[in-house]
């Protein structure tokens, strides 16, 4: 554990000794200094934790001290030391940023309890503040390669907008790295230290979906064994991001609205609302002015969720990202499954550039992904790119003659879901379809999953 390192601005010999001394009796270190100056010229040297100074200095006075190291580092805990006691001047410190005050003559022991008490709140605020550091470096914006012009543009709009509270609404294609924005979007803003809470409303039925939201007091229905805390009760003080909001049931889309303009929520089964501070973002991969118009979405709740619009252009036009997101990947898989590759055919890249990616960045992930983890050799080429379609010659491609759309939408399914060993999520993926569209398919054609 870091040992505090202490600042002593004490013009006084005696008085600066025995400050010392009973600072580093409890085990913390000290730079001591005679004057003002001197000690903001040891400071900007120096990584301390607490900074102990007399009110009266024989250059400047205390207060100017501990403005020129609060402009250096917001934050740091300054504890003055005054010889009058008066009401006045501790009132003045305290007021001017000051962490704590003592009297003169010194308390050692008073001195000890303060310091260890200000070191402590010190270490504290630089592990949030790496945490966050941590976090944002995780999940910020630095995260999104953005080589194409149009991906540029994205990081400014989210640059900009990370620093508000705006409801943002995120469109895009399936694929397109929604959530690695609504993400950036929090982490990159004034509450990256908070909660971040993504639900999908797509993967929910609609009563598990309204509990999952709002939460629900014990006894509200069979099985609420206890009481459940909803994700924006969760999300308090941070950003909730509802993800396919497209899909969530007519009857949760009311809830919803009442929420964002009420700003409380009501537990399943309870009597009293309750306040929330969230910043709300949400995400739909399909039209929602569409669904107004075929009545699939409430046009009041989608005025309150795009109050600012970011739309993320699928992978195939935004090219100038293919070739960068392609090394970023291969680097991440060689590493992730401890392989090596020490050169790439012209044919890979050329393969990689020549394809739409209807699934889009995912897409190019998961191809890349199992290229490497199937590659034989240290070198790739277009053979391992598995990519849907390359080795079928589409003009040969044919339906059967009596097989009807219902036919082919049940096989296509069924494929589908073999595939992928019955994997719904991925399946849905693939196919561009929501997973509670899939499972509503598989019970409507009483599929074996």
């Amino acid at each position: 554990m870091k040992t505090p390192l202490i600042l002593v601005v004490e013009d006084d010999p005696d008085g600066r000794t025995s400050v010392v001394e009973a600072i580093e009796d409890v085990g913390m270190a000290t730079v001591a200094t005679e004057n003002g100056q001197d000690g903001i010229t040891a400071f900007k040297k120096g990584e301390f934790d607490v900074v102990l100074s007399d009110l009266v200095l024989p250059d400047i006075d205390g207060i100017e001290v501990m403005s020129a190291l609060l402009k250096l580092q917001p934050g740091i805990p300054v504890i003055i030391m005054t010889a009058y006691g008066s009401v006045s001047s501790s009132v003045k410190a305290i007021k001017s940023g000051a962490y704590d005050y003592i009297t003169k003559p010194l308390d050692l022991d008073d001195i000890q309890t303060k310091v260890k008490r200000a070191a402590e709140a010190s270490l504290l605020r630089q592990k949030v503040t790496s945490l966050k550091d941590s976090a944002r470096n995780q999940f910020g914006s630095g995260l999104i390669t953005a080589k194409d012009p149009k991906s540029i543009k994205l990081l400014q709009q989210i640059n900009t907008l990370a620093k508000t509270n705006a409801t943002v609404l995120i469109q895009g294609e399936s694929g397109t790295g929604k959530e690695l924005v609504a993400r950036a979007l929090h982490y990159d803003g004034p509450r990256a230290d908070k909660p971040f809470i993504a639900v999908n409303c797509g993967a929910f039925s609609e009563s598990l979906l309204e509990s999952e939201l709002f939460g629900h007091e014990k006894g509200s229905f069979t099985g609420a064994n206890k009481q459940h805390q909803g994700a924006f009760e969760r999300a308090d003080g941070g950003t909730i991001f509802l993800d396919e909001i497209g899909d969530a049931p007519a009857n949760v889309q009311v809830k919803l609205l009442r929420v964002l303009e009420e700003r409380e929520v009501t537990r399943i089964g309870g009597q009293s609302p309750f306040n929330i501070d969230v910043r709300v973002v949400s995400a739909s991969n399909r039209i929602l002015d569409d669904m107004i118009t075929d009545g699939g979405f409430r046009e009041d709740l989608l005025y309150r969720l795009n109050v600012v619009t970011i739309t993320i252009q699928p992978l195939r036009e935004r090219r100038g990202d293919i070739r960068p997101l392609t090394d970023l990947f291969i680097a991440k898989a060689c590493a992730e499954h401890g392989r090596k590759i020490n050169h790439i055919e012209t044919s890979f890249y050329q393969a990689i550039d020549n394809f739409q990616w209807p699934g889009n960045i995912r897409q190019l992930r998961n191809l890349i992904e199992s290229a490497i983890v199937l590659s034989t050799t240290s070198t790739l080429t277009d053979a391992n790119l598995m990519i849907p379609g390359k080795n079928i010659n589409t003009s040969t491609f044919e339906i059967p003659h009596n097989m009807t759309l219902e036919d082919i939408e049940k096989e296509t399914l069924c494929q589908s879901l073999t595939r992928n060993e019955g994997n719904r999520t991925v399946t849905a993926e693939q196919l561009g379809l929501s997973r509670r569209t899939i499972q509503r398919k598989i019970k409507e054609h009483n599929l074996p999953f």
